[in-house]
């Protein structure tokens, strides 16, 4: 199913399906289309599923930091949802997920995380080296799967035309440094929320290490493996990833 974007506000977004309310959030590198086949699933579920746009590339340079965009977020739902929602996260996403959740439990009545970021990461780094090279961009981009065919070339173009443009490319950089400047190790414990983490088993950006120490952490959580899976388990290994994700949260909604 294709779904069409709304604009309201300031706000570009997916919506789709009625019921309880779920906000999934894309990291950096990620867009809208990451979550296609969650938001067919969970419409049809009984699930009102709303994909935002993150707001990366449209921030002031000095406010371009994780701690703005989950303040975004925070005003999407505010004025979008009514009542808490569940927070679906991946990579960048799931960091800003840890931040809302920590600032505004009352927002939030369950978390999810995938691939998050938040403890610590492997990136791009500070730079990129050699951005001009497609071939160079296509490998770095498919070290994010176990898979490399899930790097389609429509994906590849969309990483290499951001890492081309000059702002684009700052951008990406703070919003990076930002992530690992804001290691959350200590905030951990403080989230009581309930959180499903599911990872790939494979994840070379956020290794399994990540897992089990947020795991260890965050006292209200479960802990869930997806094998020969890279750092996006909802686009690699989608029907796995929904099955988990819709056993844990069928009880908790």
């Amino acid at each position: 199913m294709i779904f069409s974007t709304k604009k309201e506000k300031k706000y570009t977004f997916v919506e789709a399906g009625e019921g309880h309310p779920l906000v999934l959030l894309h990291g950096l590198m990620g867009g809208l289309s990451n979550f296609d086949k969650m938001v067919n699933f969970f419409s049809e579920k009984g699930f009102k599923v709303y994909v935002p746009q993150l707001p990366i590339y449209d921030l002031p340079v000095l406010n371009t930091n994780l701690t703005t965009i989950a303040k975004y977020i925070v005003k999407f739902i505010e004025s979008n949802i009514s009542g808490p929602v569940t927070i679906v996260g991946n990579s960048m996403g799931g960091h800003i997920g840890l931040i809302l959740t920590l600032a505004r439990p009352d927002l939030v009545k369950n978390l999810v995380l995938t691939g998050s970021s938040g403890l610590y990461e492997r990136t791009f780094g500070d730079s990129f080296p050699r951005k001009n090279d497609r071939s160079y961009i296509r490998k770095k981009t498919e070290e994010v799967f176990y898979d490399p065919s899930v790097a389609t070339e429509d994906l590849v173009d969309e990483v290499f035309a951001v890492v081309n443009d000059r702002m684009k490319g700052i951008k990406t950089v703070m919003l990076a440094r930002s992530a690992i400047k804001h290691n959350m190790l200590h905030d951990l414990p403080k989230i009581l929320t309930p959180t499903c983490l599911i990872w790939g088993k494979q994840d070379n950006v956020t290794p399994p290490e990540v897992a089990q120490d947020m795991h260890k952490f965050i006292p209200n959580s479960d802990l869930f493996w997806i094998d020969k899976c890279g750092h996006a388990a909802m686009m690699e290994k989608p029907d796995e990833f929904n099955e988990i994700l819709y056993s844990w949260l069928k009880d908790k909604v």
